[in-house]
């Protein structure tokens, strides 16, 4: 979170929505969908199914088009989008390419280069097995760490604030 907007009404609400999407995320049900989504060979599109709903039930557009309509790649678009007051929250969800594909920093660049949203929600692991007998890698960790340097003063973008969720 940027220190300028920490005390602002516009932070108020994204995280009154990030505390609604969280409680969402810890009921028993979800919990136990997402785990069963992010096993090994699965994409992000599974998690994302289990979210879809209460997501919209939170006000989310799915895939929300337009968004980028000034920039060549015209099929570019969040997973999710709501609009908040006069700017909006982009909704990422990761699985198994966030950091081997620099995903988290593509959807950072999403949100940075989106007039219409100043905030990032993004969904990543705590823990990531991509085959049966692999290695586990920490995408939440990896990911706190590369994004955090971009809420440095010194290092402020168009990305007002980031809530960085973990499953």
């Amino acid at each position: 979170m940027q220190a300028t907007y920490a005390d602002s009404d516009e932070w108020r609400s994204v995280t009154e929505v990030a505390s609604e999407f969280e409680k969402i995320m810890k009921t028993k049900i979800i919990k136990s969908r997402i785990a069963s989504a992010n096993q090994p060979g699965a994409s992000s599109g599974e998690v994302q199914a289990v979210l879809l709903n209460p997501a919209l039930g939170l006000g989310f557009k799915d895939e929300a088009k337009g968004l980028f309509k000034e920039y060549r790649n015209k099929g570019l678009r969040p997973d999710y989008f709501l609009k908040v007051g006069n700017t909006g929250i982009i909704l990422e969800i990761e699985r198994g390419k966030t950091n081997q594909n620099n995903m988290d920093f593509l959807d950072f660049w999403k949100c940075h280069i989106c007039e219409q949203a100043h905030y990032l929600f993004l969904m990543v692991p705590r823990e990531l097995r991509q085959s049966k007998n692999g290695a586990i890698s920490r995408p939440y960790d990896v990911t706190a760490s590369h994004l955090s340097a971009f809420f440095e003063p010194r290092n402020y973008t168009n990305v007002r604030g980031l809530v960085l969720f973990g499953y």
